[in-house]
């Protein structure tokens, strides 16, 4: 009997080790996952929760991370406070210091994905810089909210988790730079923000959703349109800044003159947010037309929320020197010129970026 109570306990210690060893092995096979804080809404706080009134960027990433439940079971994780503004003070540097920080994280072996929260105001433009910009494979996932962290019914903190499970996901591998937001999944060439301050704000209208995560499950429906990340030309080695693009919003009887004023200001590129098919009235195409001839990139976009711009449509784009937008509204036009102005190019390769990206 005794010897069989000595075998019996050493095959329980035995088995006790290795559910230890397991477990430990579980553990430390926990993805990696970068969060870099940029402030906005998700960061804001306000003196009501049913107030609408609030100051974006008042909370810092390491509360943020802490006030999600269960969130570090998802994944290792390390928060950095890469900025601290409202979106709608985003900036170029700032998309920079993010692109040129992913960039580190990700040739690094120990961080396997990277979640950026952001500002909902400008989060499709940064997006769209980012999938151009970051040089991996690896998950880039931006998320926000639309209600500040003291709001009743805030959806910051379940947009976080998702968006952890997102970036931790081996599934997300490949998918360029996604925007994670009330359980959907978007690419950052199809994403945009529809309406100005429901949960459901952000929509993909031409290509739909990628996927849903649903309390950390992910699921994808299919990929993403356009180059991006690793099949991207863009880079930002070296470059501390880009060259002036500005907007103009196209109107019944718009005025020709602010092409000639932006143009006057510095601008190097101009898109016009122009009615229906990217159209505008025959003088501004004028003023569009001698802005191009004299070297601005000039680019014709839509106000008009979904659609593509036809190129060579009811605007021989050829002959006026504009260029075609297609599938980019006004916003990610610019950011595509502001990078594609890197370098010397013919109207059809800059044309053809647009087509491609």
């Amino acid at each position: 009997m005794k010897k069989n109570t000595i075998y019996f306990t050493n095959a329980l210690i035995a088995l006790l080790l290795c559910v230890s060893i397991l477990g430990y092995g579980q553990t430390k096979k926990l993805p990696n996952i970068v969060i870099l804080a940029t402030g906005g809404t998700i960061a804001g706080a306000g003196a009501s929760s049913t107030g609408s009134a609030y100051t974006s960027g008042q909370v810092k990433i390491e509360a943020m991370i802490d006030a999600v439940p269960n969130i570090r079971t998802l994944a290792n994780l390390k928060g950095e406070q890469l900025a601290n503004v409202g979106s709608q003070d985003m900036s170029v540097k700032v998309w920079l210091d993010l692109a040129k920080r992913i960039n580190e994280l990700l040739a690094s072996k120990d961080c396997d994905g990277v979640v950026i929260t952001h500002g909902t105001d400008t989060q499709e433009e940064t997006a769209f810089f980012l999938n151009l910009t970051v040089k991996s494979d690896k998950p880039v996932v931006l998320t926000g909210s639309m209600r500040p962290s003291t709001a009743l019914s805030a959806d910051g903190p379940l947009n976080m988790y998702n968006a952890v499970a997102l970036a931790a996901s081996p599934l997300a591998k490949g998918y360029g730079v996604m925007v994670l937001m009330n359980d959907e999944i978007h690419s950052a060439h199809g994403v945009k923000k529809m309406i100005t301050t429901p949960v459901q704000t952000f929509q993909s209208p031409e290509e739909g959703m990628l996927g849903t995560v649903n309390f950390g499950l992910v699921e994808f429906f299919h990929k993403p349109h356009g180059l991006n990340t690793t099949s991207s030309e863009f880079s930002v080695d070296g470059i501390t800044s880009l060259p002036r693009v500005d907007i103009v919003y196209g109107c019944a009887d718009m005025s020709p003159d602010l092409i000639d004023i932006m143009v006057k200001a510095g601008a190097k590129g101009i898109v016009i947010a122009g009615v229906g098919d990217g159209n505008m009235n025959a003088a501004t195409l004028e003023a569009a037309k001698k802005a191009a001839k004299a070297g601005i990139w000039v680019v014709r976009c839509s106000r008009v929320p979904i659609g593509t711009v036809l190129v060579n449509g009811e605007v021989n784009d050829k002959e006026f020197g504009t260029i075609c937008g297609d599938e980019l509204n006004p916003q990610k036009a610019r950011v595509l010129l502001m990078l594609a102005m890197q370098k010397k190019r013919s109207w059809d390769e800059m044309q053809k970026l647009f087509i491609e990206y």
